[in-house]
């Protein structure tokens, strides 16, 4: 590695509010954190060290460096890489209702014209995007590769509830764990906001070299599709009943891995998605 590695990394939920973290961090003048989504440790981590460690070059000498790339949380092999080339590194993973997730993850496809307005055919398992979509999701399969992998010192895990409920708190709990003193000054913007969604502030643009991959063959470009109108499709209660079906048990267990009763998210799901 260079000189300059991160001393944090948010790997993820996509659609959970990094973008809105990122950003509140990004306002402390002792954070240096990269505009775009390096997503290195995934899809990216054959460019190597040196072209990882570019990244961080213009950080102040004095400044805490960190990196935000949601697709670390889901990639099965990023946990491992990320604990080879950075053991001492702190970690925030922010979850949200793995329902409300996929529903914000496919309205983002179909506004930008990936996804076509029936929701059964993409959401389904057997659809031709279930798997893609839906995954992400299955926390408990993702988490449990860092907590295996990195201290419980390491890792920051929070609620997008929580964020929703109390942001300031919230916020002052992930700047003490990068190692930011706690601040009174009040988040920016609301956690709800749909960041990078329709009407919504968007995050900085990807490197054009990187190409996302959802499922090891399928390759986009954030928002290289037009952006159609934003009245999307409803989600009927099947599709809605069967997501909570194929979430179920990840969140029991994952409600296990964390001491937190994660129940409201299958009780509610009817209700909020």
């Amino acid at each position: 590695m260079t000189d300059r590695q991160p001393d944090f990394v948010i790997v993820g939920a996509t659609k959970s509010a990094t973008t809105w973290l990122q950003r509140n961090l990004q306002q402390h003048s002792a954070v240096f954190m990269p505009g775009t989504e390096t997503h290195y440790f995934s899809w990216c981590f054959e460019r190597g060290p040196a072209w990882y460690g570019t990244f961080f070059a213009p950080a102040a000498a004095h400044q805490i460096v960190g990196e935000k790339s949601t697709s670390y949380l889901d990639h099965p092999e990023a946990a491992q890489r990320l604990r080879e080339a950075l053991p001492e590194v702190r970690l925030i993973l922010q979850l949200r209702n793995p329902i409300e997730r996929v529903w914000a993850h496919y309205r983002t496809e179909f506004r930008r014209g990936e996804v076509s307005g029936d929701t059964d055919l993409h959401l389904r398992a057997d659809g031709p995007d279930g798997e893609r979509l839906r995954a992400g999701g299955l926390y408990f399969r993702h988490v449990s590769r860092f907590f295996e992998l990195f201290s419980r010192e390491q890792l920051c895990v929070t609620l997008y509830d929580d964020l929703d409920r109390e942001p300031a708190s919230v916020l002052n709990r992930i700047r003490a764990h990068v190692g930011l003193a706690t601040v009174a000054a009040p988040a920016i913007g609301p956690a709800s906001e749909p960041v990078g969604d329709a009407g919504a502030a968007r995050p900085a643009p990807r490197d054009s070299l990187i190409k996302p991959v959802g499922d090891g063959a399928r390759r986009r470009r954030s928002g290289s599709a037009p952006a159609r109108s934003a009245r999307y499709p409803e989600l009927s209660d099947a599709v809605r009943d069967g997501l909570r079906s194929y979430y179920e048990d990840d969140v029991r267990a994952l409600s296990q891995l964390l001491e937190r009763d994660l129940s409201p998210w299958l009780g509610a799901a009817r209700a909020r998605a």
